[in-house]
């Protein structure tokens, strides 16, 4: 075996070459989708959940919600509803996770001669797929309660491709979640735990500005407000942070590849490890 192909260790027998990797991690995706083919509710975490949120933030919250220097609060909204969409698959891709260590279908997977990270890349291609859909949804119920891009094409390109590799990046930490944890029932409250703060401390649906002096800080360095400002800059939306003196503030695209680089760099591999030794 070359230094290039996957070592023995990520490997139920001993196949290895790069072409059966990703035979492997297409015939597993398929199945995924498949699943969710026959179980379309499972797809409610990006479809229905974000229609009720962008609804009750723009027509409950929003008009209670001042933006430094001024701008429609509809267009603001949508830069940080995307990026709460996509990042919200984790505690869902945990919770599969969970289900299929527990129902022993990973203990199936073994016996099988497959590379054991095609079946954890399978699993996060799958929710990437998902969540793809999800950004759709928003864009179209954003648009359909006003939201408009004030840009052109390459940068609304720019902003769904920096939004899907977060979400894609974030995944990966919902993979390792699925992994330490025992029951659908933990994974799920764990994964709502801490998606709730990370979410709601961060300029996605308020700006920085209106919280306490202590929080923000916070707020200013949570990956969520830097996808979300990334996200308005680039449709050309009201970007309150771009008023804030702080370097994910001021460089929200860079911060946005930076902090999605350094969670793939940490959890695909620690996904992978876990895996590895789950039946040790």
């Amino acid at each position: 075996m070359t230094a290039t192909t996957l070592s023995a260790a990520d490997l139920t027998t001993g196949r290895g070459s790069p072409a059966q990797f990703l035979n492997d991690v297409w015939v597993l995706t398929k199945r995924s989708i498949a699943r969710i083919r026959r179980e379309p509710e499972t797809l409610s975490e990006v479809t229905i959940q974000p229609v009720m949120f962008v609804l009750m933030f723009a027509y409950v919250f929003g008009g209670a919600i001042a933006l430094p220097g001024g701008g429609n609060y509809h267009e603001y909204l949508i830069g940080g509803m995307l990026g709460m969409s996509l990042a919200q698959t984790a505690p869902g891709t945990a919770v599969a996770v969970v289900s299929d260590m527990s129902t022993g279908l990973i203990d199936r997977f073994r016996s099988l001669p497959m590379s054991r990270a095609a079946v954890l890349t399978a699993r996060t291609i799958a929710d990437l797929l998902t969540q793809m859909i999800g950004a759709a949804v928003v864009a179209g119920v954003g648009l359909a309660i006003g939201w408009r891009v004030h840009t052109g094409p390459g940068d609304v390109i720019e902003a769904f491709a920096l939004a899907l590799l977060f979400g894609y990046a974030f995944t990966w930490a919902g993979v390792c979640l699925g992994m330490v944890l025992r029951s659908p029932e933990a994974a799920q409250q764990t994964g709502f735990i801490i998606f709730l703060p990370l979410t709601f401390i961060s300029s996605a649906f308020v700006p920085i500005q209106g919280m306490p002096g202590w929080l923000q800080p916070i707020a200013e360095w949570n990956p969520m407000s830097s996808l979300a400002a990334a996200c308005r800059q680039l449709f050309g939306n009201p970007n309150p942070a771009a008023l804030v003196d702080a370097w994910p503030a001021q460089h929200a695209e860079l911060a946005v590849v930076c902090w999605s680089l350094v969670m793939l760099a940490v959890f695909a591999p620690l996904a992978v490890h876990l895996y590895r030794n789950k039946g040790r």
